[in-house]
């Protein structure tokens, strides 16, 4: 009975003990990628630099064989670089850095590559409207009153163009809630 009561208890120690032995640690190397998911949206309309935005690791980050962050542990990223749309020229642009992340109950910080993105220029797009709308007025201005008409129509049209380019032409980002961004470390970190 007693040896069954032993055996037992050195069951129990050892499965105990083998989770514990088993949870994160180790170092995290410089250029290892960690693969995040935003716990909530952020645009390029409405965010502002260092502004900070949760999430949690993707998948498990691994060194050696041993995994060092486990999948779903709690980070903090932050706006490194916004630039909201403006109406013609300034595209929108929106990155994030990864700061922390929380493995346990110990807190760490990281240094990584930025995440994000910017849109295109909308530079030959605008032209289009503009010089589609001075086009089309000077067409129409020859038509109705000769090669001055051209003219003002010329002028009238690249004017409507403008305010086409300028009415149609704002285009924000936006991560939403559940985004997958990737990180590369700056930096190698130790997690205990």
């Amino acid at each position: 009975m007693n040896s069954r009561i032993r055996s037992s208890a050195v069951f129990l120690a050892l499965a105990l003990a083998i989770p514990a032995l088993a949870q994160a640690g180790g170092t995290v190397p410089q250029g290892a990628k960690i693969t995040v998911v935003t716990d909530q949206s952020v645009s390029s309309k409405t965010a502002k630099t260092g502004e900070t935005v949760s999430g949690s690791v993707a998948q498990d980050v691994t060194s050696d064989g041993k995994v060092v962050i486990p999948k779903g542990s709690a980070v903090k990223l932050t706006v490194s670089s916004v630039q909201a749309s403006g109406r013609l020229s300034t595209p929108a642009k929106l990155y994030l850095r990864l700061r922390t992340v929380t493995v346990g109950s110990k807190t760490y910080t990281l240094a990584t590559s930025s995440a994000g993105r910017t849109l295109g220029g909308k530079g030959k797009r605008d032209a289009g409207f503009i010089g589609g709308g001075a086009a089309g007025g000077a067409v129409i201005g020859a038509l109705a009153g000769g090669g001055k008409g051209a003219a003002i129509g010329a002028a009238a049209g690249a004017g409507a163009g403008t305010a086409g380019a300028a009415a149609t032409g704002k285009k924000d980002i936006e991560f939403p809630a559940e985004t997958k961004l990737a990180f590369t470390t700056r930096a190698a970190v130790a997690i205990n």
